[in-house]
């Protein structure tokens, strides 16, 4: 049998007290029986290593448009590509405005030729125009038998002839152009018993709206003469046109 020894109160407790606490475990102190002080903060660490690109984001969303860029240069010329196809026929187009008449593609003509009739009152009055009023000749109407003149319609050079019979008068004339006396022919007759000729010619150009005639010159000298065996002509034609842009004349 055991024996209980009383110990004093005072030492039951410490031992008691010491039993019940739970005993540390790895000698480690509770964080509730050492709390210290704030530490002092530490320094700034080293920058790190970039980091990977990231993916493309996505695009954006009710932005301003950007400024306009700048022209480009122009590209090199591109191939010569094949012919197309042949399109449908249009329509018709209006018609044009009728153009300026053409030069004449047949050669011009111009001729004539006329005689004093027989029984004319002579001799003829100086200054006036001889009217060789029975025509031979005047397809073109170039010349005019009421007065005796010659038009020219045709530019050009012309051959003009006179042939007088002189009989019982002295005869001299002139071959006028718009006036002028171009030239003059005379015979004296010298009251021989039969007729003698006068003849003369000359070339003249000629442009649109220019006169030749037959004129007396002088009053004793005034006599043509014509009867049933001889006559008194005057005779005119083109001898070439300056119409030099005719189809002809090319």
């Amino acid at each position: 049998m055991t024996t209980l020894k009383l110990l004093p109160f005072p030492l039951v407790l410490l031992v008691l007290q010491v039993r019940l606490s739970t005993p540390l475990e790895d000698n480690k102190i509770p964080p509730s029986l050492c709390t210290g002080h704030p530490g002092i903060p530490g320094s700034p660490g080293v920058n790190g290593s970039p980091g990977l690109p990231g993916r493309d984001g996505r695009d954006g969303r009710d932005s301003a448009p950007g400024e306009k860029g700048e022209k480009g240069d122009m590209g090199a010329p591109g191939e010569t590509g094949g012919q197309g196809l042949t399109g449908e026929r249009g329509d018709p187009g209006e018609r044009g405005q009728k153009g300026e008449a053409g030069q004449c593609a047949v050669a011009p003509k111009s001729a004539f030729s006329a005689k004093v009739s027989e029984g004319r009152d002579l001799p003829l009055p100086v200054g006036d125009a001889v009217r060789f009023d029975k025509i031979l000749l005047n397809q073109q109407g170039d010349y005019n038998p009421e007065t005796g003149r010659f038009t020219c319609k045709v530019p050009g050079v012309y051959y003009f002839a006179v042939h007088a019979t002189v009989y019982r008068i002295s005869l001299q004339f002139d071959l006028m152009k718009n006036g002028h006396a171009v030239a003059s022919y005379f015979q004296f007759f010298g009251n021989w018993p039969k007729p003698v000729s006068l003849s003369g010619g000359s070339l003249l150009h000629l442009v649109p709206g220019d006169q030749v005639w037959i004129q007396m010159a002088l009053g004793e000298y005034n006599g043509f003469y014509s009867s049933t065996k001889t006559d008194s002509t005057f005779s005119g034609f083109l001898v070439y046109s300056d119409w030099k842009n005719s189809a002809v004349f090319a």
